[in-house]
């Protein structure tokens, strides 16, 4: 299995990724952030923030098991906010 730093780096950059993903669809489209956007960007922030909490989370009982719900977690997520996302543009 992946080591939790690894999984933590990949938070952080699939979720960057989308934030900045947002910010490039806003600059091109109206030139300025848009509701919809800051919807986007809130999700990825918030999503962010459950996840890494759930990665620093030591209680539990089955940790590997645990972390690899975080990564599905992760895609789910990350798969929703890019549909949000493509509907920006």
């Amino acid at each position: 299995m992946a080591s939790i730093r690894d999984l933590k780096k990949d938070i952080n950059y699939v979720l960057g990724d989308i934030i900045e993903a947002v910010y490039l669809v806003d600059a091109t489209e109206n030139g300025q952030n848009s509701k919809e956007g800051n919807a986007v960007i809130d999700g990825a922030i918030g999503t962010f923030d459950d996840l890494i909490e759930k990665v620093n989370k030591k209680d539990v009982d089955n940790r590997p098991a645990h972390l690899k719900e975080v990564r599905k977690e992760l895609e789910i997520k990350a798969a929703t906010l890019v549909e949000q996302l493509n509907k920006l543009g």
